[in-house]
């Protein structure tokens, strides 16, 4: 029996090698994985022509995970670094990596990244027509914006980004009633001022049924952009962004029709308090599709450590329902990352992802933890250092401050309170 997608295999019963390595990764029965992808809770980016791919699934039940960001601009075109990039984030266990690159022809950079990628590849195909053409933005045809969406499908990407939501009814309502930040979404950007331009409806969302087909030709997954979501706590939940995710979740329903898979793009900048209904509302009007969310950043204040506040809200947001975390560096804002950017914004984006599981019972979760204390009472330091979410900051620290004693560390000396009991409780046993 023959499909084209994982969605369409799922639908007919058949449980594919991706769903069995995906059920055991996640500790679950492959049937259950299958009914759960076949109804659209649960996708599994894998194009048939990534041949490197690992394949990983995202979605209800399953561990959250985690996306990292990269490319080149126009002000730093170093592909070498962009590899070295994708390199740590595979090394440091990233599921996803996306290809932003928004500067000159990066084709060969797309395919060197595919031919070595493990994790899912993803990108955002208006992001390269202006390159890819050479031409001014209004000159670039509908046509044209679905020629790119068909080479990336052709290469290998197993995501795209398709910004179908910011139609020219939405953006209507953005002109009408206004924000601080405007529109921060680079993808939704380009597509409101290609309407504005040109008079056409949003290329994607008119030919939505043509990206359907390419993207059921190599199951493609597509991920649903947030062209409005928030850039600012002040902009977050507005009619801008509610109005979009009306549309997404129509095109949710209109890509499990033809056996696509997708997901949904969410928020963002958001305060804390709102995030847990923000979660609740997508899933109602998207229909339980999985959940990928920037951030969100729960305050606008900290450039340089914005890492640290989108893991605040990420690990929010996936308790209440996100299922695919974008990591966000420190150099959010401010530069495109370095690798030690990369590095701490994917430790950040997994503890965000580790401690959303923990809450969420995901099966196995609690039991690295259960190692780890273990380790810690036992002044296991080597374990320690295995266990860790990054093993290599833990022993530079310990390196660099040795305690005289080596069941302590050089905060507590011998009056470690672990020392200590453990002391005691071995006199009692030996009494």
């Amino acid at each position: 029996m023959s499909y084209k997608t994982q969605m369409e295999a799922a639908r007919l019963g058949i449980v594919t090698p991706q769903m069995r390595r995906v059920a055991e990764k996640e500790r679950m029965e492959a049937d259950t994985l299958r009914q759960r992808l076949a109804a659209g809770k649960v996708v599994i980016p894998c194009n048939r022509q990534h041949t490197a791919l690992d394949p990983h699934g995202i979605g209800d039940g399953l561990r959250t995970k985690i996306n990292v960001n990269l490319g080149v601009s126009g002000d730093r075109l170093d592909f070498d670094l962009e590899l070295a990039k994708a390199r740590l984030a595979m090394e440091l266990g990233a599921e996803a990596i996306m290809d932003l690159s928004c500067f000159g022809h990066t084709e060969t950079f797309r395919r060197q990244l595919i031919d070595i990628a493990t994790a899912a590849v993803g990108t955002v195909p208006v992001y390269d027509a202006i390159g890819y053409y050479q031409k001014e933005l209004p000159e670039i045809t509908a046509e044209e914006f679905l020629g790119i969406v068909r080479k990336h499908a052709a290469d290998g990407v197993d995501f795209m980004t398709i910004h179908a939501g910011i139609t020219r009814e939405t953006a209507a309502r953005f002109k009408k009633t206004g924000r601080l930040t405007n529109i921060v979404s680079r993808g939704g950007a380009l597509l409101f001022a290609w309407m504005e331009l040109t008079g056409n409806e949003n290329p994607f969302y008119e030919h939505f049924d043509e990206v359907l087909r390419i993207c059921a030709k190599y199951d493609v997954t597509i991920s649903l952009g947030d062209a409005c979501r928030p850039g600012s706590i002040e902009d977050a939940t507005d009619a801008c962004q509610i109005q979009e995710l009306i549309v997404l979740g129509e095109l949710v329903k209109r890509a499990w029709s033809q056996n696509v898979q997708v997901m949904v793009e969410g928020p963002g900048h958001m305060a804390l308090n709102e995030i847990a209904a923000n979660m609740l509302l997508e899933k109602k009007l998207c229909h339980g599709a999985p959940f990928y969310v920037l951030g969100p950043l729960v305050t606008d204040v900290a450039p340089g450590y914005d890492h640290i506040t989108s893991a605040i809200g990420g690990a929010v947001a996936a308790m209440h329902g996100a299922d695919f975390l974008c990591y966000v560096t420190p150099a959010e804002h401010l530069r495109l990352p370095e690798l030690e950017d990369v590095r701490e914004g994917i430790i950040a984006a997994k503890i965000a992802a580790h401690a959303a599981d923990i809450a969420k019972n995901i099966p196995g979760t609690r039991e690295w933890d259960y190692q780890m204390s273990t380790a810690r009472r036992n002044f296991d330091w080597e374990q320690m250092f295995r266990l860790a979410i990054d093993p290599v900051k833990p022993r530079q620290y310990r390196t660099a401050s040795p305690p005289k004693e080596e069941d302590s560390c050089t905060m507590c000396g011998k009056l470690c309170a672990v020392r200590t009991v453990n002391k005691i409780l071995a006199d009692l046993e030996t009494a």
